[in-house]
């Protein structure tokens, strides 16, 4: 495992560390962003970097530079082969040395320009087991080819935390999560899981069972946003995460609308055949936005239909 300092990491005694794993993402202008805030974060904030198996040499040069110019104290560790989301981000935890974890996305981007400060402050009043600071798309730029994407997630991500609290299991997302040294100690991200999808979210019904789960509102923009084709090929990879954590925690997913609606396609006749029809309706462009969201979510409860 390669590693490159700033030249702050080795005398600070964080409170905070974020960690960020990317994969061939460059998460420059996210770190040029939380850099503004270190001159009010008085050495308290640190943070971590995976690049997780990208093996772009040019890549790997250019962040250590970057590394070298910031004046946050920030880790960058460049792992050879990839690990994956769950033990990706297990091995991240390894690096920090705050009393908090701030687990953030690399294509994530603060809404504020205090992000980090808010999340400081949460720490050292409340000292939360976790929280959750919710994700909006106010930055992400409006294209043609996601805009299926924006609509679906305006209907069910992007909330306030208020309603994220009703079901706080529920929304629990590594884009934007504050969690306790203590409590990962104890629970960590099961690293069984492959692929794309439902790591994060079996976590939180894990330490749901054991901890509160406070959702605030200190949002970032989720900048990623995919392509039709894209969306149902990271559903595609869900499928057995799902069924995973179906057969985990039976009577939490009972309740979601995805297994609802899993289990009615799984009853109805020829439902395997309707499959691939759901998909293609979801690809035209010549149809409405919301008509294409509407049947990739159900491309996606049929492919959940073989799980439950």
């Amino acid at each position: 495992m390669r590693r490159g300092d700033s030249p702050a990491w080795r005398a600070a005694e964080p409170r905070l560390s974020v960690l960020i794993p990317f994969l061939r993402d460059d998460p420059t202008a996210l770190l040029a962003l939380l850099d503004r805030e270190t001159p009010e974060l008085q050495d308290a904030v640190e943070v971590v970097l995976l690049d997780d198996g990208t093996g772009d040499a040019d890549l790997t040069a250019r962040l250590e530079a970057v590394v070298a110019d910031l004046a946050l104290p920030v880790r960058l560790l460049s792992s050879p082969d990839n690990l994956g989301r769950s033990r990706g981000r297990n091995r991240l935890t390894a690096e920090a040395r705050g009393r908090h974890w701030l687990f953030l996305d690399s294509d994530m981007r603060p809404d504020s320009p205090d992000f980090l400060q808010t999340w400081l402050a949460l720490a050292k009043i409340d000292d939360p087991a976790v929280a959750f600071g919710g994700f909006s798309l106010d930055q992400a730029p409006h294209e043609r080819r996601t805009a299926v994407h924006r609509a679906m997630a305006l209907r069910s991500d992007c909330t306030p935390g208020i309603e994220r609290a009703r079901q706080p299991e529920k929304h629990v997302f590594t884009s934007n999560l504050l969690v306790r040294r203590d409590v990962f100690e104890v629970e960590a991200f099961d690293a069984d899981f492959a692929g794309w999808g439902w790591e994060d979210v079996e976590w939180g019904m894990r330490v749901a069972r054991r901890w509160p789960i406070v959702h605030i509102d200190n949002p970032a923009t989720h900048m990623g946003l995919d392509t039709v084709e894209t969306l149902a090929a990271k559903y595609e990879q869900s499928a057995a995460n799902f069924a995973r954590v179906a057969a985990k925690h039976p009577e939490v997913v009972a309740s979601y609308p995805s297994y609802r609606a899993a289990r009615l396609i799984r009853r109805t006749p020829g439902h395997r055949l309707a499959r691939p029809l759901f998909k293609a309706i979801a690809m035209l462009d010549v149809l409405p936005d919301p008509a294409r969201a509407f049947s990739l979510r159900l491309y996606r409860a049929a492919l959940y239909a073989e799980a439950v």
